[in-house]
């Protein structure tokens, strides 16, 4: 169970490193209701780069987690 749970995680790193605007859009759906105009809060260029980098320290880690569990 924790081997698929931690491919899932490996999945949404990938997602995060490839195209963080595919997150930011299905968290944008969260927004409504919160934020008066969920679209004004896209991130900027560096604000993607910095989700990028943050998605290759958490692909290190899930990687790291899943040969730990095998």
């Amino acid at each position: 169970m924790s081997v698929l749970i931690l491919c899932l995680l490996l999945v949404a790193g990938v997602v995060q490193v490839v195209r963080p605007q595919l997150l930011w859009k299905a968290n944008a759906r969260l927004q409504r209701g919160w934020v008066k105009n969920p679209e004004a809060t896209e991130p900027t260029g560096k604000g993607y780069a910095m989700n990028r980098a943050v998605g290759v320290i958490f692909l290190g880690l899930a990687l790291w987690m899943l040969i730990q569990q095998l």
